[in-house]
């Protein structure tokens, strides 16, 4: 069994943030093994999905509004998938190795959203006008 969990702070409001989950289409960009059902889409808070393909099992991404940005909580509790879909057992060293993989991923995705969405602002400095999330 897979249980990451990881946070990241982007300096851009929840509203910025949701909305570069909004596109069902960018699901298979950031996770492309994976097949993502929505069970909650809880708006700028963020979403729930059931996930199979390579994996078997639920993931979440939870926008919290901190300070002047927002903390991406990522969650991920799956089993890995066999053939037909069926849940695959791991020796240890190949879930360590596949847990390892899976958190290096979710970081790069989180990472590149941060690089994108903040375009070198830094924490605590004002967005710029016309900044998205800035409504000018």
């Amino acid at each position: 069994m897979l249980d990451l969990v990881d946070e990241t702070f982007i300096a851009v409001p929840p509203g910025t943030l949701a909305a570069a989950f909004a596109d069902p289409a960018c699901w298979r960009r950031y996770w492309p093994d994976l097949v993502l059902e929505v069970y909650t889409d809880r708006g700028d808070k963020g979403l729930r999905w059931t996930v199979t393909g390579a994996l078997i099992g639920t993931m979440e991404i939870w926008l919290e509004p901190v300070l002047d940005g927002t903390v991406l909580h990522y969650f991920l509790r799956a089993t890995p998938a066999g053939p037909g879909g069926a849940p695959r057992a791991l020796r240890p060293r190949e879930l360590r190795r596949e847990i390892d993989r899976r958190a290096r991923a979710s970081k790069d995705v989180a990472l590149g959203l941060k690089e994108i969405l903040e375009d070198g602002r830094e924490p605590g400095v004002p967005p710029r006008t016309g900044e998205p999330g800035t409504g000018d």
